[in-house]
């Protein structure tokens, strides 16, 4: 399990595709408040013919967040490039120069077996001789992961390849729609991914065997206004976290707040999580009711829920119940 705040700070992950030339604006006045983070996307948001279009438009803005950060500080989210492919990484470096100082990594679409050692040489290559590192943020969203006769054994081979480089991992994130794509389905604002049994049993998988070492981003809700929009959102929020994912991806400022309250520590839960770890060593006993009486703590079964808690406390805040 992770023991640093930053990788699960993350959050709401804010989608936008990188030839958005508003964007810029929108970041300088702080229009989405200050408890996010921004992808800026290279690869499916944008037609293949006006790729190289996008990466000027990229390299326009974030020279122009740079000039107007350096004149005046304002709130900047963590930001990320989805690219296309491993090569483009050391391309963009290139291109953006001194600005790229404002990327915290890049996101890795579809990764899998075929690219990924060449997205960590990619990733190590543009890492060498800096002292703020860029990250990573693989996307399991491959077709492959859909056939039953090799889930496990490509997840595990993915997992030995991150664990390469475990450290520049960010976190892993999943590709809900992809997979529903394969089977043609498509969820209502009513109904959680989480009920679709083929694709949650793909999830359960990948938290299975990636789970206790990355912390995973849940999948993209694609709804954002309309009716039962926000109720659905917050059911499936609730199943994300119940089935431990931490953070989800948006693709609209709306669902930013949603995603932000649905992590929040309640009290009772960042009591028993203090109590837990600041237990009495020398006590004879390694279990206890709870300050309200409602539950049973005990220290060797419960000491990694209550570091968890603690580091989405810090990350997200805690609420009053």
């Amino acid at each position: 399990m992770k023991d640093s705040v930053f990788y699960y700070s993350v959050g709401p992950l804010l989608y936008c595709p990188a030839n958005h030339t508003g964007i810029t604006a929108s970041l300088i006045q702080e229009r989405f408040g200050k408890h996010y983070s921004l992808a800026l996307c290279l690869e499916d948001t944008i037609s293949d013919s006006h790729v190289e279009a996008a990466e000027k438009q990229l390299a326009v803005t974030m020279k122009t967040l740079q000039k107007a950060y350096d004149k005046s500080a304002f709130f900047l989210p963590k930001i990320f490039i989805r690219v296309r492919s491993p090569q483009q990484i050391h391309r963009l470096i290139c291109l953006l120069g001194s600005s790229a100082a404002l990327i915290n990594g890049f996101i890795l679409p579809k990764f899998s077996p075929e690219n990924s050692r060449l997205y960590m040489e990619a990733m190590t290559a543009v890492n060498q001789q800096r002292k703020k590192p860029f990250y990573m943020m693989p996307i399991l969203e491959d077709p492959a992961l859909t056939d039953l006769r090799i889930r496990q054994e490509l997840l595990y081979s993915l997992k030995e390849t991150l664990d390469s480089t475990e450290e520049l991992v960010l976190n892993v994130r999943v590709g809900g729609n992809d997979l529903c794509h394969v089977y043609g389905f498509r969820r209502s604002p009513r109904e959680s991914i989480h009920n679709i049994r083929t694709i949650s049993d793909i999830f359960s998988d990948i938290i299975t065997v990636l789970g206790k070492d990355y912390v995973i981003s849940g999948p993209v809700w694609e709804y954002y206004h309309g009716k039962n929009w926000k109720k659905g959102l917050k059911k499936e929020l609730k199943e994300d976290r119940l089935c431990g994912f931490t953070g989800k991806t948006v693709i609209h400022p709306r669902q930013i707040k949603p995603v932000n309250d649905a992590y929040k520590v309640s009290k009772k839960d960042l009591t028993d999580a203090r109590a837990i770890l600041n237990w009495d060593q020398a006590s004879p006993n390694l279990v206890s009711r709870c300050t309200s009486r409602e539950r049973m703590n005990e220290y060797k079964v419960h000491s990694n829920w209550a570091r968890k808690i603690l580091m989405l406390s810090e990350a997200f805040g805690i609420r009053e119940s």
